[in-house]
């Protein structure tokens, strides 16, 4: 029989499930917050897995694919300990802000400290508590506000497993990025547990394809990972495309944006991907492909200023390789009867 595991104060015993409220700060008219884990404890031994959302308090689409995958029935047979955190930054969710109340971004201020500003003793509460008790993390984000993001994983370059895991979880792109100083994903790397990095939607708002690739993604990890049956696993028919390069197109002046391409679409160099004009329409300025590729990001607000970033397009070594990615993949997710609510309950 494996020990109990303990979090937040609470021990959750071996084929059990609980939401433990680990105490983070009291706020000024002394109204407690928190950071809620739903732990499953599973019987028999195995990885220990975290999935977190919410660092970013306006990015609420990761809470939606920790909602149903923890609807998900395969779950109850779980080998190891799988931690999910849907709302990390509980200020930043309740005020649909980025940040904290001390205007800092938690995703530059790990590993923290115990001493430190808030956002530092959340990053460090969230690093002791959870990180670095874990083999492998998932850290689900989507495009800051105003933009949205295709589905990718982004692992830093030259891990071969991190990019092996990237693949196993199927989204249309797997981008190689750095890691940032004071990121999660950089912390965690350096206390030697890997994270993947998902990115997939728009702030504040749900998108159901990201959605869905988030669910089928992070149960494809599980059961490579050996946590869980392959029932009820999506399996992917297209690979993901291991992309290396990446850079924003952007806005050659203020106006209001007319977009002609979407996020998926690949587009060629020199191609028109948006006109900029004046509120009289006397004057037009094109938005111009810099490079072939496929549109990773693009803005969605249609009033933009100068130098705005329009268009994140990432090179691909084949168009064609690329639209067939994107196709196959956007069609396993639509048609996939692992995300009709019967079968979800």
């Amino acid at each position: 029989m494996r020990k109990a595991f303990e979090i937040g104060g609470a021990a959750i015993q071996p084929g059990s499930r609980r939401t433990v409220d680990i105490p983070v700060s009291v706020l000024s008219d002394h109204t407690p917050v928190t950071m809620s884990a739903h732990v499953i404890h599973g019987r028999r031994s195995g990885p220990t897995v975290f999935i977190t959302a919410g660092i970013h308090g306006d990015e609420v689409i990761g809470a939606e694919i920790v909602r149903r995958l923890l609807a998900i029935r395969t779950l109850d047979s779980l080998k190891g300990t799988l931690i999910t955190i849907p709302i990390v930054n509980a200020f930043g969710f309740l005020n649909q802000s980025r940040y904290l109340p001390d205007r800092r971004d938690l995703n530059r201020c790990f590993p923290g400290s115990a001493r430190g500003s808030l956002a530092a003793r959340l990053a460090h509460l969230l690093m002791h508590e959870v990180v670095e008790r874990c083999d492998l993390g998932i850290d689900l984000h989507s495009a800051a506000i105003h933009r949205t993001n295709l589905p990718q994983v982004r692992v830093a370059a030259g891990d071969r497993e991190s990019i092996r895991l990237a693949k196993v979880f199927g989204a249309p792109v797997v981008l190689q990025s750095s890691e940032r100083d004071g990121s999660l994903r950089a912390a965690a790397q350096a206390s030697g547990v890997r994270v993947l990095l998902y990115e997939a939607g728009e702030g504040l708002r749900f998108d159901e394809l990201a959605v869905r690739a988030g669910v089928a993604g992070i149960l494809r990890v599980l059961h490579d990972l050996g946590m869980i049956t392959s029932r009820g696993v999506p399996k992917a028919r297209g690979r993901s495309m291991l992309l290396k390069t990446s850079r924003w197109v952007r806005a050659p002046g203020g106006g209001l944006l007319r977009v002609y391409r979407d996020t998926g679409d690949v587009v060629s160099a020199g191609e028109v991907l948006a006109v900029v004009s004046d509120p009289f329409g006397e004057r037009e300025r094109e938005v111009i492909a810099s490079a072939d590729g496929i549109v990773v990001g693009r803005a969605v607000m249609p009033i933009v200023n100068e130098g705005d970033a329009l268009f994140h397009i990432a090179q691909t070594p084949s168009n064609e390789v690329a639209e067939n990615t994107v196709q196959t993949i956007r069609s396993d997710l639509e048609g996939d009867p692992i995300f009709d609510e019967d079968e979800i309950i």
